[in-house]
């Protein structure tokens, strides 16, 4: 409507370099198909060809689905126009990738590529890594479905204690975390999983889940499996603590909500009713990725956010809510702010 005179793809080319923040677009008109990725892909976007035409998609595994072949990844600041002369590629913007981190953590799905590996071998990856930095005597390995099954696996295979399902999942209750209110979310739990008792009564557990935000799964978790019987309930989970909110697409909600701020690691294993609580590192995380580190977005761990957040109400609010509770300010020898994390590292 800013450009009447301009085609689609001429006005889009004009606007996207003006958009900030995180987008994988896909848009269309009676003539052609669109698609564009933020300068630093962010979120995925993905080209794929039929015998008869083209599909942009989120993930490689629609492009499974409709029997389409993957092509490759839409460049981060790139457009795509499809047209019935074919493929036409532009670039609107420098790429400076910063793909989201906890794509490999939880969001994509585990039959999905990025950058040329499996989103499942990465996550088996991570299951090892956390299985040296956090290991337990146990007798079982179960994951929380399903997110939590690759890093399960991975944590059997390093630790050599056996894998097995401990927890049934109704597919037909949604994400919890990215539930509207507590109330909502605290009855999908209960609704979503149930304890396998003949498998876990009388057993030291590893429970290993992909991500810990608000912990309400993983309180309840923790009490249903203790009332099913087990003797141990150790808690493993395939990601740091998640500490920032996100900006980009992914409801975090705000600082406050999330229960790393604020809380030691053996304060939320106490706010769970864990016996043990062990998340992986960062480093480690990043290393079982196989990307390198200044290609990611990791703000939800260490906030540090690739694309400046332009509001600053809402940075005071969100980002900066209760930073004094989770930080120790000291200073240097020459007066410089020194920021500690927990293990007193700068």
């Amino acid at each position: 409507a800013a450009h009447p005179d301009l085609s689609i793809e001429a006005a889009a080319k004009l606007e996207l370099p003006h958009v900030r923040g995180a987008f994988s677009l896909v848009f269309m008109d009676d003539d052609a198909l669109y698609g564009a990725r933020d300068p630093q892909g962010i979120r995925p976007l993905v080209l794929g060809r039929l015998e008869a035409g083209w599909v942009l998609a989120s993930e490689t595994a629609a492009l499974d689905i409709v029997g389409a072949s993957f092509v490759r990844e839409v460049e981060p600041g790139e457009l795509i126009t499809i047209d019935e002369q074919g493929l036409r590629s532009q670039r609107f913007a420098d790429a400076d990738p910063k793909g989201c981190l906890f794509e490999y953590v939880y969001l994509a799905r585990p039959d999905t590529t990025i950058a040329g590996r499996g989103v499942q071998a990465s996550r088996v990856e991570i299951g090892r890594r956390l299985a040296i930095e956090h290991p337990v005597e146990a007798d079982l390995v179960i994951p929380v479905p399903e997110s939590g099954r690759y890093g399960a696996i991975g944590y059997a295979q390093e630790s050599g204690i056996p894998f097995a399902e401990g927890l049934v999942k109704n597919a037909y209750v949604g994400r919890t975390f990215i539930q509207p209110s507590q109330t909502i979310r605290q009855l999908g739990i209960r609704l979503k999983l149930n304890p396998l008792r003949d498998v876990i009564a009388g057993k030291k557990l590893v429970v290993v889940d992909d991500s810990i935000v608000r912990g309400n799964t993983q309180r309840a978790l923790v009490r249903m499996l203790r009332e099913a019987g087990a003797l141990e309930v150790h808690v493993r989970i395939s990601s740091p603590p998640v500490q920032w909110p996100c900006f980009y697409g992914i409801d975090f909600a705000t600082r406050a909500e999330l229960i790393a701020n604020g809380l030691t690691i053996d304060e939320i294993r106490t706010s769970i009713g864990a016996d043990s609580l062990g998340y992986v590192s960062l480093e480690e995380l990043i290393e079982a990725t196989t990307i390198p580190a200044e290609k990611l977005c990791r703000a939800c761990f260490d906030g540090i956010y690739p694309v400046p957040i332009p509001d600053p109400q809402v940075v005071s609010t969100q980002v900066m809510e209760g930073i004094e509770r989770r930080v120790n300010a000291t200073s240097n020898a020459d007066g410089h702010s020194l920021v500690k994390n927990e293990d007193g590292r700068s």
